[in-house]
């Protein structure tokens, strides 16, 4: 009795399920995709995964780091912006550096005075004292000489008028007064003959030197100032006021890793995709010239035709194209560029990933 209860309830317990996937079957029907996958426009088509960025002639996008580090005082342009070569993206405190090249131009400014006050020389006051110096030894050695005559003449009139004593005082002072006169003559031609030519040399040298110094500190003060390095538009800034930057970039606390502080696109029309093609299908890549590919936008049935530009002839180990990541793995994939003109009935923007189908060589 006891088994045949059991067997009664097991097949209910069947029957309702059975019951219930039916109507669960009969009240929700599948729901159709959001967008169908994007497919294969080519009988032979290869795929690749590939990121929107803006048209250059060559390379990439441009990413800008600082070449000094500090604290970042204004950022002085916007994302979207278009910008002109030259013209002041991003100023970073420079309070320190710009202190010591005012030191380095007060130290050159210095040096440049000290080297004409020696071309100057002899300046003119000095010789003038000089010369009243020479014109005094003059006097005085006639003097003496005089002196010295008359008690000469004296002496040899009459030996007992003049002592011995007496005439060699007088001669000790003419001797006296011709010394001081030849001292005086060698110290105005030394003050009229100007500057020694080494003093002169060592100077100019000092000034090169530091006029150099001056103008090393003053290229590095420009640094503080991040410009445009051609004409384009900003594509992303990604560091604020009062963030902290070096050469290595701006250290992202999302990713844990150091990325450019701003990044530029070109300000053209075109925009271009760069997809990676792994390197075990490169040998069916057709030439450049029969090169037919097109790229579909993830999230839509849009489709669009691309043109080839070139191929980066060099496979490279394969990275996540959110370049939020960068350590290698074992696929290497060849970069391989096309062009589209930028649409009119949709947005797409640089960084946006995309689905390419190039079509396979036959």
């Amino acid at each position: 009795m006891r088994n045949q209860i059991i067997i009664v309830i097991a097949i209910c317990g069947v029957i309702a399920g059975w019951v219930s996937a039916y109507l669960f079957s009969t009240q929700k029907k599948p729901q159709p995709p959001l967008f169908n996958p994007a497919p294969n426009p080519y009988a032979k088509g290869i795929y690749s995964t590939g990121i929107i960025e803006s048209y250059q002639p060559t390379g990439e996008n441009i990413n800008l780091y600082p070449e000094v580090a500090g604290v970042i005082t204004q950022i002085l342009v916007a994302e979207g912006q278009a910008v002109k070569q030259g013209e002041s993206l991003l100023q970073i405190d420079d309070s320190i550096q710009r202190a010591t090249v005012e030191q380095q131009r007060a130290q050159s400014e210095a040096a440049y005075a000290l080297l004409e006050e020696l071309k100057a020389q002899p300046r003119k006051e000095v010789l003038e004292v000089s010369k009243a110096q020479l014109d005094f030894a003059r006097a005085n050695l006639k003097t003496a000489e005089t002196q010295l005559e008359k008690l000469q003449n004296s002496h040899d009139m009459d030996p007992k008028s003049v002592s011995k004593d007496s005439l060699d005082n007088a001669i000790n002072a003419a001797k006296v007064a011709k010394a001081s006169l030849e001292i005086a003559q060698r110290n105005y031609n030394l003050i009229k003959a100007g500057a020694w030519s080494y003093d002169i040399q060592s100077q100019e040298r000092q000034y090169i030197a530091l006029s150099k110094a001056y103008q090393a500190g003053s290229a590095l003060l420009a640094k503080y100032t991040i410009r445009a390095p051609v004409n384009g538009v900003i594509l992303s800034i990604r560091a604020a006021v009062g963030s902290h930057i070096s050469p290595q970039g701006v250290y992202d606390t999302y990713t844990e890793n150091f990325k450019p502080i701003i990044a530029m696109g070109n300000a053209e029309d075109n925009l271009a995709v760069r997809c990676y093609v792994d390197e075990i299908l490169i040998h069916r890549l057709p030439d450049g010239s029969k090169m037919n590919a097109q790229m579909s936008i993830r999230g839509t049935n849009i489709r669009v035709p691309l043109q080839f530009i070139r191929l980066q002839p060099y496979v490279s180990p394969k990275i996540q194209l959110s370049n939020q990541r960068t350590e290698r793995v074992d696929v290497r994939v060849l970069p391989v560029l096309f062009q589209f003109e930028r649409p009119k009935d949709f947005q797409l923007y640089p960084g946006q990933l995309v689905d390419v189908y190039i079509e396979e060589s036959e």
